[in-house]
C-alpha cells in the first residue's frame, strides 16, 4: 500500500486529487494539509511514502517545506504538483530534491504513474515539464527567466502580488509585517526592472508564471 499525504491550500483541489487516488488500488490518502507547516507536522505523525506538494501556499511555501521535510525525513518521496510548469520553478524543486514534478493540468493516469514511479525509487518528470527542461538544456545561451535570480521568499511574495493580494493580506498569510511586504515589492521592482504591480503581472504572464 502506498500511503500519500496531500498538501494544497485549496480544499477543492485536494478533493479532486483524493477522488482520483483513492479509486486506485494500492494507494491510500493518510492525511491532508493546507500549509507547509501542517505538512511538516503530518509527515512526522503519519510517515507517508509519498507527499504531493503544492508550490504556492500561505506561510511556509512548498519549496521551503520540501527542503525542511527532506532534511528531517530523507526517505520521503515528494512530488511537486503545481500550476507552474515554466522555469525557474521546476529547477528549484528538482535541486531541492523532489522525486517528481508534475503540473495540475496533467491527466489522472499521469498523476497515478508519478506516485507509483517515485514509490519504486524512480524519478518522474511530467511530459510538459520534461520538454521544457530539455529545450533549456539544448539552448544554454538562450534567454534565462527573469525570475531565476529571486530568492524563495521574493518568489512567494511575487506570486501573491500578481494574484492581486494587498500588502496586509500578504502580511497576514506570510506572518511578516506590511512594511516588510512592501520592502519585498520594491526589491522585486528593482530586480525585474518594473515600476508597478501591473507591470509585474504582465511580465509574469509573458513568461508563463501565473
Amino acid at each position: 500500500m502506498i500511503n500519500v499525504l496531500l498538501v494544497d491550500d485549496h480544499r477543492l483541489v485536494r478533493t479532486g486529487i483524493r477522488s482520483i487516488l483513492e479509486d486506485t488500488p494500492g494507494i491510500k490518502i493518510v492525511a491532508e494539509a493546507e500549509t507547509g507547516e501542517q505538512a511538516v507536522d503530518l509527515v512526522a505523525l503519519h510517515h507517508p511514502d509519498v507527499v504531493l506538494m503544492d508550490a504556492s501556499m500561505p506561510g511556509m511555501g512548498g519549496l521551503e517545506a520540501t527542503r525542511k521535510l527532506l532534511r528531517s525525513h530523507p526517505e520521503t518521496k515528494i512530488i511537486a504538483l503545481t500550476v507552474h510548469g515554466n522555469e525557474p520553478f521546476p529547477s528549484r524543486f528538482l535541486k531541492a530534491g523532489v522525486a517528481g514534478y508534475i503540473t495540475k493540468d496533467c491527466g489522472a493516469d499521469e498523476m497515478i504513474s508519478a506516485v507509483k514511479a517515485v514509490y519504486r525509487g524512480e524519478r518522474y518528470i511530467g511530459n510538459k515539464v520534461a520538454q521544457q527542461l530539455v529545450l533549456n538544456s539544448l539552448n544554454p545561451g538562450g534567454s534565462e527567466s527573469p525570475f531565476a535570480g529571486l530568492s524563495d521568499r521574493e518568489m512567494q511574495v511575487m506570486l501573491m502580488v500578481i494574484k492581486g493580494k494587498k500588502a496586509q493580506e500578504i502580511s497576514d498569510q506570510l506572518c511578516i509585517s506590511p512594511k516588510t511586504v512592501n520592502t519585498y515589492r520594491y526589491r522585486l521592482f528593482e530586480k525585474l526592472n518594473v515600476e508597478s504591480d501591473v507591470e509585474l503581472a504582465h511580465l509574469a504572464m509573458r513568461h508563463g508564471v501565473e
